[in-house]
C-alpha cells in the first residue's frame, strides 16, 4: 500500500506522542507494582494512594482513558482490602 504524506505525518505525530507518553506510562506501571508488592496494609497505604495519583494523572492529560483507570484503581484497591 502506498504511503501519502498523510499517512506519514499521522506516522511521525504516532510516534512522537508514544516516545513521549512511554515515561508516564512507566512511572505508572512501577507505582502499580510497589504496591503488589507489599505486604502489609499499613505500608501499602501510602503506596496505594502515590499510585491512584500518578493513575489519575495520566487520565485527566488522555494518555490512559478514563476507565482503564478507574479498572486499575480499583484492582489495586481489591488488593489493599485483601491484606486487612
Amino acid at each position: 500500500m502506498k504511503k501519502t504524506l498523510s499517512i506519514e505525518k499521522r506516522i511521525r505525530q504516532a510516534t512522537k506522542a508514544y516516545e513521549s507518553n512511554k515515561q508516564y506510562l512507566t512511572k505508572m506501571k512501577t507505582a502499580i507494582k510497589k504496591v503488589e508488592s507489599v505486604t502489609t496494609k499499613s505500608a501499602a497505604e501510602p503506596l496505594f494512594k502515590e499510585a491512584v495519583r500518578i493513575i489519575d494523572q495520566l487520565a485527566s492529560k488522555g494518555i490512559i482513558h478514563t476507565n482503564n483507570a478507574a479498572n486499575k484503581k480499583a484492582r489495586l484497591a481489591a488488593i489493599i482490602k485483601k491484606l486487612g
